[in-house]
């Protein structure tokens, strides 16, 4: 089965209002004393326990077995006093605090980092989803050395699991209880029917029947007619399906030159579809939604979320974007947070699909719902986005609703007011729905001229540079100074750093300068963009190659595969370069005919 990771603790869970306890907690008086596993089977994830005690239990048999100490390390509680969350460690891991004692004790912890984290899951289970087993100290059962959580340990019978290895792995999979009574015959005390009678759904995809094959097939497949398609399967206890990734080697490559913003589309999770598809979208040189890769996730875990990313970010080479974009969901968030570690996340909150929802029961409805679209898009400034609101929410006496309070506590993720510092690439806070194709946008861009109505000089420059696209919209931007300003825009512009800011903040959100921007260039005598807005991701002069070339440097002619795989890349470079034109096609086929009849030949008179 393979691993989950968490590398970070969320201290809340998605029901909110939970707190976490840390540090050195008493749990010896919580062991079963009737027996002691023998042998234990080293833990691992996916491994169920009936309760919070018996994981302990099992660890510190398996810690007892393998010479080392156990301590807990962090308990999460929620508001009810219910423990859903744990993290046992080596007794050595960390490090005691500095005492200012005149004769403090010696320092006898080294940081290990061998541990195991657990939750509880929906069937009131609790399940190991994070194992750590390396310790960076020397461990011995042999070394004599006494450790407080083993105290209660030797108080039973010892009562050994089946030696069998098909028996082990069987037990272990269908585990309710670690404690082993003593009385009993040694095994381990399983219910069969009420196991297999109630699956955890959120523990696997529902597939029907000969769908998992098709999946597999698919993946098979798409490999062996490219090397560079990705794909990662993540199964269950049970060897179910639970979770599976892949992408193809051009959202692969897309991702290296579209990859700085990043949306994470989970509308199939959040409308209950039948397909749990979970998508990584970009937007590429024509302002276009491009697929950075596809998911399926057995359920809206965190777990599944960060096996999801992590296969993800793996197939890109461990390469975070700069931005990711997000609904707002808890889980979601955790999971982002989670795995990608200093990078920007925004929500994207569908207010015109929510308000009804959650704002349709107040008696002031419509009011309220144009004041709350008037503080979110027409405050410029953060501090002007506080003053609207706190307005809004006292003329309304609206200030205990719940759904209001959330949005206010995440404001700094999506009101725009907040998001300025960010580049969006223009994917907040809406993309449209229609995927075009980019090789039709890439010959209407290098064919095209427009009849320019010029204003700026601008224009002309940006003409000879952008995407057709992209040049529409910023012309687009350009017409609209002939309009009246219904407001004023501060412009701040450092002549010396050829640097300017307004403070509409398009630039960030969309990619090109904004009209009041371009008027105060325009008004310094500046006849061109500073280079530095000038965007590559933009340019239609940029020759992208949809190949992915890891390089060449590691091939061994002497493998037959290294030579197989090389010669593939180079061959799929000739066809993306021979495809666009009846020309080039042409003259690659007859050159591919020529290199045939050599490699013909030298086969015929080997040296």
């Amino acid at each position: 089965m393979d691993e989950v990771s968490l590398n970070s603790e969320p201290v809340y869970d998605d029901e909110g209002d939970e707190f976490e306890i840390e540090g050195d907690c008493a749990m010896t008086e919580y062991v079963g004393q009737t027996g002691i596993i023998q042998n234990p089977l080293p833990p691992a994830v996916g491994m169920e326990f009936e309760s919070y005690e018996d994981v302990y239990y099992f660890y510190n048999c398996y810690a007892k077995e393998q010479g080392f100490g156990v301590r807990v390390s962090n308990t999460w509680y929620r508001k009810s006093k219910e423990r859903y969350r744990g993290k046992l460690s080596c007794s050595s891991a960390g490090f005691k605090k500095k005492s200012e004692a005149n004769r403090p004790r010696p320092e006898t912890r080294t940081g290990c980092p061998a541990m195991i984290k657990f939750r509880l899951m929906e069937t009131k289970r609790w399940r190991i989803i994070e194992v750590e087993l390396e310790h960076n100290h020397l461990i011995s059962p042999t070394s004599g050395k006494f450790y407080k959580s083993h105290k209660t340990l030797g108080l039973g019978t010892k009562r050994p699991l089946q030696s069998d290895v098909a028996e082990e792995v069987q037990t272990i999979r269908l585990f309710r209880t670690v404690i082993i009574d003593a009385d009993g015959d040694g095994n381990a005390d399983v219910d069969e029917g009420e196991f297999g009678n109630n699956v955890d759904h959120s523990n696997q995809l529902r597939f029907k029947e000969g769908d998992a094959q098709a999946v597999h097939n698919y993946f098979c497949s798409s490999q062996l007619m490219n090397p560079n398609f990705f794909y990662s399967i993540d199964l269950n206890e049970k060897g179910c399906l639970r979770n599976v990734f892949w992408a193809d080697a051009r959202s692969r490559v897309a991702y290296g030159y579209f990859g700085d913003v990043v949306a994470i589309d989970t509308t199939c999770l959040t409308f209950k579809y039948e397909v749990p598809l979970v998508s990584f979208i970009g937007v590429n040189h024509h302002g276009h939604r491009v697929l950075l890769g596809c998911g399926l996730v057995a359920g809206e875990t965190i777990e599944s979320y960060i096996w999801l990313f992590r296969a993800w970010l793996t197939c890109m080479l461990g390469r975070p974007p700069q931005t990711i974009i997000t609904a707002q969901c808890r889980t979601l968030q955790a999971s982002v947070a989670d795995v990608f570690l200093e990078l920007h996340i925004v929500f994207v909150y569908h207010l015109s699909c929510k308000n009804p929802r959650k704002l349709g029961g107040l008696l002031e409805f419509e009011a309220i719902k144009v004041a709350l679209s008037r503080a979110v898009y027409y405050s410029l400034r953060a501090d002007e986005f506080e003053a609207t609101w706190e307005d809004m929410i006292q003329h309304f006496g609206i200030r205990d609703h719940k759904w209001l309070q959330a949005l206010y506590e995440d404001r700094k993720r999506w009101v725009p007011a907040y998001l300025k510092d960010i580049f969006l690439a223009g994917m907040f806070p809406n993309q449209q729905n229609e995927v075009q194709e980019e090789a039709l946008a890439d010959l209407e861009s290098r064919n095209s001229r427009f009849v320019l109505k010029p204003r700026y000089y601008f224009e002309f420059q940006l003409e000879k540079l952008y995407t057709s696209d992209i040049f529409k919209k910023f012309q687009r931007e350009v017409e609209e100074y002939t309009l009246e300003e219904t407001r004023d825009y501060e412009v701040s512009f450092d002549t010396s750093e050829m640097e300017v800011f307004c403070v509409c903040g398009l630039f960030n959100f969309k990619g090109y300068l904004c009209r009041h921007a371009l008027t105060v260039l325009n008004q310094n005598g500046m006849e061109e963009i500073p280079p530095q807005y000038i965007l590559s991701r933009w340019r239609k002069d940029t020759k992208r190659t949809y190949v992915l070339d890891h390089g060449c440097s590691g091939i061994d002619i002497n493998n037959p595969v290294h030579r197989y795989d090389h010669l593939y890349r180079c061959v799929v470079q000739v066809v993306e370069e021979a495809r666009k034109s009846q020309d080039r096609y042409k003259d690659a086929i007859q050159a591919l005919d020529e290199i045939l009849n050599k490699v013909h030949l030298i086969e015929d008179h080997p040296v």
